[in-house]
Parts: C-alpha cells; structure tokens; sequence
C-alpha cells in the first residue's frame, strides 16, 4: 500500500539492489532465488520477478553489496549479475539472444523429431514407414543430449541446492522415455521393439518452443519501457562559451545551454532562456495538444520541439531526468509483486516435490497393479511432462508488465503492484480541491471601492502584494498588469500571519485580508457586506482593503473548476464509487465547486494535518477501499493514509513519493482511466491464474490415468505457458476513455 515508503523510513535507512537474474525456468525458480537472497545478512526482503528476470532487494544500507547478494544466487544454481545504475532498462536491451535462446536450436531440433514423428502419423492411414532403432537412436540423441542440455544442467543445480524445477521435471520424464527406448532395444531380439524416442525428443522441442514464444511475448510486454527508453536522443547540441557542438547525452552537464531545432527531441530537462515554441509531450503525459512554450517554461527530455527555436539552460540529466524517473517508476511497479502473487508462491513452494510423488505413485501404480511397466513409466513421464509450472509463475507478472505498460502510455505511472490490485476495489474516491479538481490559479473575480474608483483600489493592492509569491498576491498582480495598472510604492510591509498583510502607500496605513482581520480592527463593512456574503456563496475568496481603520474596498478571487473535473466525476459515479472532497476552503466555495461537478459529499475547512485523519475515517465507514487524490505537500499524508494514492504530477514530488500511482496530466480523468486499467489486469491476472491452475487440475489426473501420452503432454504445458502470456498481451489493446484517449491511442501507434 502507499503508506509503505512512511514504514521504511521510519524503521532505519534502506537502500534497494536490483540484479539480472539468468537461468530461472519457473515459479519454483523464484522462490528459490528469494530464499537464498533473503538468508543474506542484512538482506530486508526479495523479490523476484520470472518476466523481467529481476531481483529487487531490499537491504540495510551499508549492510551487504551487489557482489555478496549474486554469489548466493549462485549457491542457488542460478546467476546473477549486478544491474548499473545508469540502465535505462533491461527491457530495451532485451532481443541481443544468442545462438541457444533464439529460434534456430527449436528449429534443428524440430527437424530431428519430425523423422520420428512422421511414421506414427503415417500408421493412421495404413503405411508402414517405421524407422530401424538405431536410426531413432541417432536422430533422438542430439536433441536429447544436446538441445536439451539446459534442462540437465538447471535440473542438477536444483537438486544440489535441494529444491525442484521446471526443468527438473523435464529432465527426469525425456530421461525416462529415452532410457526406456534404450532398455527395449536392447532386450529385444531380431523383434522391432516399440520405441519412445519420439516422446523424449518432442517433448523438449515443444517445450523449447513454448520457452521462445514465451520470450518474445515477454519482449512485447515491456513495449512501453522500450518506447519511453527510445525518446532519449543520443547527443545534444550544446552551446559553451559561445561556441554549439554536438556532444554525447552523456556528456551534457547541469547548467550547460542546449539548443534545440524545430522537429528535434528535447535531450535532458531544461528552462527555456531564448526562444519560443511549441512542445509534443504526448509520449510522457498522454496530452495531444503540443504546449506553448517560451522563456522561463520548464521542457522535459524526450519532448519533441515543434516550430521555433529553443535555447534552454539544462536543469538535470541523466537519472535524474523526469523521463529517467519514469521508466525506473515503471520498471519497479513490473518487477514488484502484487499480493495475489503470494498465494502462487506458497503453492509453487510445494508444487515440484508433490508432482514429484504423483509420478512416482503413476509408476508404481501401474507397475505394481496392471504389470505393465512401459505403461507405468510412459504415465509418469506424462505426468512429470504436464506439471511443469511455467505458466504459474507467469500468470501474475505478464500481466503486471502489461498492464502498467498500458497505463504508461495513457500518462498514468503505477509505482507498484501493490497499488494496481488494490485500486480495482476501490469504493471511495477522495479529492483535494485546489489544483486537482479546480485549476489551481485564482483570478480576482469581482472589484468593489467603496469610492467607486476600482483602478485606485487594484493600485493599492497591488502596492502591498508587490514581490510576494502567495497565489492571492499573483493574481492581484496579475489582474492590475492586465489593466496597465503600476503598483504604487509600499513601505514598512509586514505579514499579519493567519490573516493578511500591512503596509503603508502614500503616506497611509493599509491592511489586506480576511473576514477575521476586518473584524478584529473594527472595521464597519456597510453596504459591501451583503456584497461580501452573495460573493461567498457563490464561491469566491473575499479580502477586505482597510485604509485608517475604515473598509476602503473589497477584492474577490476565484479558482476555476478544471474542464474535465464534471465528467470525471460522473464517470465514477455512475461506476458506483462515491465521491468525496476535501478542501481547506470555506463551506460556501466548497458547496459552489461540489454543486458545479455533482460530488456526493464534501468536507470544508479541513485544515492540512486533519486530512489524513479524514481519509482513515473514510476507511472506516462501511470499511471502504479509499483512494486520495492530491497534489500538494499538504495532501502526502492523506496519500499515504488511503489505501490508494493517487497523485498529479502538476504537484509537488512530496505528493509524488507517497502515492502508489502517479497520473501525468493533472486531469481528473484519468483516475476512472487508472481504476479502469486496475480492473482490467486484475481481471487478467485472475483469468492467468485459473487457466494455469486448470491445466495442471484436469491434465495430472488424465496424465496419471494413462489418457494422456507425453507427447500430447509436451504440447499442452507448452501451450498453457504461451497461452497465459498471450492472454495478458491483450491489454496492449487497452485505451482510456478519458479525454487524453485520443492521444495516447496515438501514442500506442507509435510504441508499436
């Protein structure tokens, strides 16, 4: 949940370690890797991920290294190698296979199993073609021995390290079938024995087979890393003492000038210092519309510069970059688990030794009851065949590595699985008001001097706001440029902390402020009182202007309600989530903005610290899945008390860090977009597991009642692991509904 980053650094300081990890086969793989990692001094927790063969450790900061960590894995039977810190992504680096786990060893291997195969296809329609054994012997033992070494190697690792396998499992039954074939030429005389080398050598060829085609389904599931990853340019032009060169993106330096030509990508995150422009930043934030940009703008690396000419002054680089903190964001929400993953881990824990006993008891069985002991063992071959729990181990992750993948591409980043399971249950959205559900920019609304010269009134406000950065003070300023309006010159300007501010304009005292600085000065409002309280009820923030003790005006400021906040808001409630705000703000803006987008309900004058209280409260009534959704420093702790956070990236990082997922445009509609894809990989995950379980509950049984050969065996273990990864690529096709679906259908295009 969000409020686990809070624990850890309350308990002490971490650090996480991230390796590749090679050679694993299945679930029962993983456990084993996190076991071995997890019994590392210092070690606080493992986790493994078989799609993105990564390990993410959490260890005590000084406590033990990446070396120390890879040579337990090694102890394991597996290898590991540290990941560098400067990675983008393995998946980008992913599809460099060597000769042994490409598709030509499937290929020569299928060609040595078809000559046996083909004479049992050619008996159905009466000819007779069947090969000397000797010749099945030579065509059998090259896969056998060569193409299917891996399986031999990996097997013997899990039995040193005490534990089972896939390819334990595939050893034993292809060594069986093949052994088998050898003990019957050799017994018989001047007889044609029947053979199983076909059966040993389909075996491993449908399981290379489904291994490779499960490989390249992975590759397709990390698309959107791959796609994020090639946004970055490989050199920048920089401009040194007056001199432009075209340097690597690695040599690019904070505080360097970049210059960036129309139609280039923007190479590392910068302010605009000459030019002006338009930006495409649909990749990062799932926004169509390019953004204006000129002098003083911020430009994120990966962007592509559209028609003018830019000049910026570069601000980070590296990992530090917006776009490198995605894909790390990404990266670490595919290689997490989700909670459901843990009920897979605990049966794989036991899943090798029980099929272990079960194709034991086959034999036996068979054996010892009919007699016939060729039976027996091709029965425990197929056993030992179908079981393998390759598809258990993938039915989570390939979902995750998709799903994430296709909220990235909509702009919404889910920064770990955790989050992505929970939200599809969420029954409570919560909402900040200012700059999540409104804009976040007030404007000064209404102007009214109790003179009637509402230019001397903006002048005076203007004077004593002059230099501050308070949101009120920019928009006065804001409101008397637009009105050619010059502060007058202030003195002796002081803050009136919780109620406004003072100053002296000509020679005369001035106070600026709130309903309870007006009432604390005495200050008698007349007619602008009435005008004050329909102001309030429509919503507006009123300051008073008080010049000698006496109410000189009043300035009213409102915040816009975003344009897609309404049918946000409509969205999940007619999904049945209710919908609930929480603002700082007086009752009567609160009620103007809940009116305007349809909320269910609404809490006014929430002071900051109450608002996680507020979010548990929620919790607790009718024991709801909550989810907040916020943006400044404020709101991180209701972020991390729901049970989803869910923050915009128009805010603070504060915000950022302590929720689970994180939406790149600040447009409230794509929370129903991130529940939405929550629900579908879920679903997903659970449609994984229920064909992984399923294959194993019905084929065991048929296997151990002799109805199933290891042939057919073979096939459907390989079929059930491409199956479950073809089944979570669906959510590739995933689009939001939400008003950046437009583009980020657009952006999907282009990542393919």
């Amino acid at each position: 949940m969000s409020s686990t980053p809070a624990l850890i650094a309350a308990e002490g300081p971490r650090d996480t370690i991230d390796l590749n990890i090679a050679d694993m086969t299945c679930a029962s793989c993983v456990g084993r890797v996190e076991r071995a990692l997890r019994a590392v001094p210092g070690v606080e927790d493992a986790q493994v991920n078989l799609a993105t063969e990564r390990a993410a450790v959490t260890v005590q900061r000084g406590a033990v290294d990446a070396a120390a960590l890879a040579d337990a894995v090694t102890r394991a039977g597996y290898a590991a190698t540290p990941v560098p810190a400067d990675e983008a992504s393995v998946s980008a680096e992913a599809g460099h296979a060597d000769f042994w786990s490409g598709p030509w060893p499937v290929a020569i291997s299928a060609a040595l199993s078809v000559p046996l195969v083909a004479p049992m296809v050619l008996e159905w329609f009466g000819i007779h073609a069947m090969l000397p054994g000797w010749v099945q012997w030579l065509l059998a033992t090259p896969v056998q021995f060569v193409f299917g070494w891996r399986f031999y190697k990996a097997g013997w690792k899990a039995v040193r390290a005490g534990a089972g396998n896939m390819d334990l499992l595939v050893a034993l039954g292809t060594s069986a079938a093949y052994g088998l074939s050898l003990w019957q030429m050799a017994m018989a005389h001047d007889v044609m024995p029947h053979l199983y080398f076909e059966s040993a050598a389909v075996v491993i060829t449908l399981v290379r087979l489904g291994k490779w085609l499960e490989t390249r389904a992975k590759r397709q599931t990390a698309a959107a890393i791959r796609a994020l990853a090639a946004l970055r340019p490989d050199t920048a032009q920089v401009r040194r003492h007056g001199v432009e060169a075209t340097v690597p993106l690695a040599a690019v330096r904070v505080g360097d000038e970049v210059i960036v030509r129309p139609g280039e990508r923007i190479p590392v995150d910068a302010e605009v210092i000459e030019g002006s422009s338009h930006v495409d930043e649909s990749m990062l934030t799932g926004e169509s519309v390019p953004v204006p940009k000129r002098a003083g703008d911020r430009l994120t690396g990966g962007a592509i510069n559209a028609e003018g000419l830019l000049v910026a002054r570069t601000v980070a680089v590296g990992a530090e970059t917006v776009l490198a903190r995605i894909i790390r964001m990404v990266e670490h929400a595919q290689a997490a688990k989700a909670p459901i993953q843990r009920l897979v881990d605990q049966v794989s824990a036991v899943f090798v030794p029980v099929v272990l006993a079960l194709a034991a008891a086959t034999l036996l069985g068979w054996g010892l009851v009919g007699g016939d002991w060729t039976a027996a063992m091709l029965n425990a071959v197929a056993v030992l065949v179908i079981a393998c729990p390759c598809a258990l181990g993938l039915a989570t992750p390939t979902a995750i590595m998709a799903g994430t993948g296709a909220g990235a591409r909509a702009g919404i980043l889910i920064k770990d699985a955790e989050a992505l399971e929970v939200a599809h249950r969420v029954s409570v959205v919560a909402f900040d008001k200012t700059g999540t559900l409104t804009v976040g920019k007030p404007d000064v609304v209404a102007l009214i001097a109790t003179d009637g010269d509402e230019a001397a009134l903006l002048a005076r406000l203007a004077a004593l706001q002059f230099g501050s950065e308070h949101p009120l003070a920019r928009a006065v300023l804001a409101a008397a440029a637009a009105r050619g309006i010059a502060p007058l010159p202030a003195s002796e300007v002081r803050a009136l902390p919780g109620r406004g501010i003072a100053g002296v304009v000509d020679g005369q005292p001035l106070q600026l402020g709130s309903e309870a600085l007006r009432a604390s000065l005495h200050a008698d409002a007349g007619p602008l009182q009435a005008e004050a309280e329909r102001l309030r009820a429509e919503g507006r923030t009123v300051s008073w202007l008080m010049a000698d003790g006496r109410v000189a005006g009043l300035v009213a400021f409102g915040d816009a309600v975003k344009p897609g906040a309404a049918p946000a808001i409509a969205r999940l409630r007619a999904a049945g989530i209710r919908t609930v705000m929480l603002t700082g703000d007086n009752p009567g803006a609160a009620a103007q903005v809940a009116r305007a987008l349809g909320l269910d309900e609404f809490q006014a004058e929430v002071l900051p610290e109450d608002k996680a209280a507020r979010v548990t409260a929620l919790k607790r009534d009718g024991a709801a899945v909550v989810a907040m959704v916020g943006d400044g420093i404020n709101d991180a702790p209701a972020l991390a008390a729901a049970d989803v956070g869910i923050a915009m990236s128009t805010g603070t990082d504060v915000a950022m860090h302590a929720a689970g997922i994180t939406l790149m445009r600040g447009d409230p509609a794509l929370v129903a977009d991130a529940l939405a894809v929550s629900h579908r990989t879920v679903r997903k995950i659970r449609q994984n597991l229920f064909w992984a379980f399923i294959y194993n509950v019905i084929g065991i049984p048929l296997a151990a009642a002799g109805l199933l050969n290891p042939v057919v065996a073979g096939a459907a273990m390989a079929f059930s692991s491409v199956s479950v990864v073809g089944n979570a690529l669906l959510l590739r096709r995933w689009h939001p509904a939400g008003a950046g679906a437009a583009s980020a259908r657009s952006t999907d295009e282009e990542s393919r």
